[in-house]
């Protein structure tokens, strides 16, 4: 089991994205362990059934979609809507990152970021919270701590996180009075595919080591607990709010550990 608590997940519907590998998949999993139903979306299908394998098929809907393509997103939430005839949590995590400096950025990459780790989140909400009224449901966007500060190099990865800070925190105001909650997870550096190249690395893995209060890296069932926290009755009068869940990175200011 991914999480030591357990909560009343039991006949609920939840909707992952980027489901096939890293916090996606570990947290549609610990949704499934909890006993919901879960639609996982991603690109690519061998992975989102890599995700979902061993759990009860009646409790599991794989939907293969780029979060990027208006018509397939919404194409995905209909059949939601027509496999399980409710949606009570929708957890945004599909995203890229790519380094940045000013001299040499582009408006296509600016695009990829854009469209992937924010026009895609709020495509879906708009797409998800008719149905999230109707089960006075949740809504959790994975962002990152990069929203939270500036990084070395990241300067467009950052400003779409920090958007999608904002968008959290504005909706969850419209979205109040509906008992419906909105809330951000903010991940440290986490293992992932994304990430395991630089991981790989000693001497990288060493300094951001240096920066983690908790001496280690995170791993994707970190964050997963905490998606299931925000998403559950424990979490009710929690909402428009970004938890950092990075090990205390943003504890620091920035001094370098004592020798």
């Amino acid at each position: 089991m991914i999480a030591w608590a357990s909560y009343p997940y039991q006949g609920q519907v939840v909707l992952v994205t980027g489901a096939g590998t890293g916090i996606g998949r570990a947290t549609a999993r610990a949704f499934l362990e909890q006993g919901a139903s879960v639609a996982v979306l991603g690109r690519g299908r061998e992975p989102l059934r890599e995700t979902v394998a061993g759990f009860d098929a009646e409790r599991v809907l794989v939907l293969t979609a780029d979060v990027t393509d208006p018509v397939a997103l919404e194409r995905a939430v209909a059949a939601i809507g027509e496999r399980f005839r409710r949606l009570d949590v929708v957890v945004a995590n599909a995203g890229t990152s790519e380094p940045s400096r000013i001299d040499t950025f582009d408006s296509a990459a600016w695009e990829r970021l854009r469209s992937v780790n924010l026009d895609s989140v709020i495509r879906l909400a708009r797409l998800t919270v008719p149905l999230l009224r109707t089960t006075r449901g949740n809504f959790v966007a994975v962002s990152s701590i990069a929203g939270l500060r500036g990084d070395w190099s990241q300067f467009a990865y950052n400003a779409t996180k920090a958007a999608v800070n904002a968008f959290v925190q504005s909706l969850a105001l419209d979205l109040g009075a509906d008992g419906v909650r909105v809330n951000a997870i903010a991940p440290g550096f986490t293992f992932s595919q994304l990430t395991q190249e630089r991981l790989d690395d000693p001497e990288f893995t060493m300094r951001l080591l240096d920066r983690v209060a908790l001496d280690r890296v995170a791993q994707p069932e970190d964050i997963a607990r905490a998606v299931l926290f925000l998403a559950s009755p424990d979490a009710g009068y929690i909402t428009g709010t970004v938890i950092p869940v990075d090990g205390g990175t943003s504890a620091s200011s920035g001094t370098p550990r004592p020798l």
